[in-house]
């Protein structure tokens, strides 16, 4: 990445192979997961603006090929996923061959899952996880039988959240334009699904849920859905808000939030430290084997086809979009 000006300006090229430093692994990539972030961190729409050149990516998993000093948590050949850490954000990220992350931010594949599964997991579980937990302190689930609305509800987060939820005992109601995409929901997971474009949304949620109110909102979207959204919450209703896809909020009256004690908070992944990643980590995945899921894979591009890829994230898949990460060198 050389620019600020969109990922249809990346090129592909061949740079010195990272060197990993004290308490880091290089690991030899299989995979790497796209995330909107990405996109929105190549137009300057992201707070982080890393010195360019820039090598984008925040998720991956791969063979650990070498260790810094004072590593003793892996060994060379073992296979690891990476959890939040800067890698894609102010370090060279996963769309390469080879990538350096804290040994303290790597995570062995989950069991019975694919190198795929693991690629595209962790970051928008771990965003998943912190926006149906962060209303409690410490931090904690939803009540059992609590009301969840998932908008946005195929992206990654979206299917993360609908399978977290179903997994705590909620009842998920799910949003997405496509219905295609609705029956696969339900299939995950959801009680729910419905057509956010509908005229008749909030008395269609209404009548489903009845007599319960939504107690949890994960809002993927903004936009002009968030007005809506707000009038379906309940007393006490919260909003997790993890992504704008949709736009800014139009004519947003805070009054709607007064009487029935409304709240509205951002997630942001970033606040995880390497040791409550690993925390958070380990529950979900204990979640999601208990359920009997796994993450969600819409597509695997090849290397010299990022580009396409990101296309595709932008088209609104179901699940996550992933990058096989080349062999060796290739010709550009």
């Amino acid at each position: 990445m050389d620019s600020y000006e969109g990922t249809e300006k990346l090129r592909l090229d061949e740079v010195p192979d990272p060197i990993p430093g004290p308490g880091e692994v290089l690991l030899k990539l299989r995979f790497a997961g796209l995330n909107p972030a990405d996109a929105f961190l190549a137009k300057a729409m992201y707070p982080a603006k890393p010195a360019l050149p820039h090598i984008l990516g925040r998720d991956g998993v791969g063979e650990v090929a070498a260790m810094g000093a004072d590593v003793s948590s892996v060994r060379t050949g073992d296979m690891a996923g990476i959890l939040r850490c800067e890698a894609g954000v102010n370090s060279w990220g996963t769309l390469a061959e080879f990538v350096a992350v804290p040994a303290a931010s790597v995570v062995a594949v989950a069991k019975g899952w694919s190198l795929e599964e693991m690629a595209g997991a962790p970051l928008v579980y771990l965003t998943a996880w912190q926006a149906l937990t962060q209303w409690s302190e410490p931090s904690a689930p939803p009540a059992p039988g609590s009301v969840l609305l998932v908008t946005g509800a195929s992206g990654g987060v979206g299917t993360a959240s609908v399978q977290l939820g179903k997994s705590m005992g909620l009842t998920v109601v799910a949003l997405s334009r496509s219905e295609e995409k609705r029956a696969q929901l339900l299939k995950l997971g959801a009680n729910f699904a419905f057509d956010p474009a509908d005229k008749n949304l909030r008395r269609s949620v209404s009548e489903a849920i009845a007599p319960k109110k939504v107690d949890l909102a994960v809002d993927n979207v903004g936009g002009a859905l968030l007005n809506q959204v707000i009038a379906m919450l309940g007393y006490g209703g919260k909003i997790s808000v993890v992504g704008r896809s949709g736009g800014e909020v139009p004519q947003f009256n805070t009054a709607t939030l007064f009487f029935r004690r409304n709240r509205i908070g951002g997630v942001a992944v970033s606040d995880y430290t390497p040791e409550s990643a690993q925390i958070a980590w380990a529950e979900i995945v204990t979640r999601l084997n208990a359920s009997g899921q796994k993450p969600v894979i819409d597509s695997v591009f090849p290397f010299e086809e990022v580009k396409a890829a990101f296309r595709r994230l932008d088209e609104g898949p179901l699940g996550k979009v992933l990058v096989r990460s080349p062999p060796g060198p290739l010709t550009k």
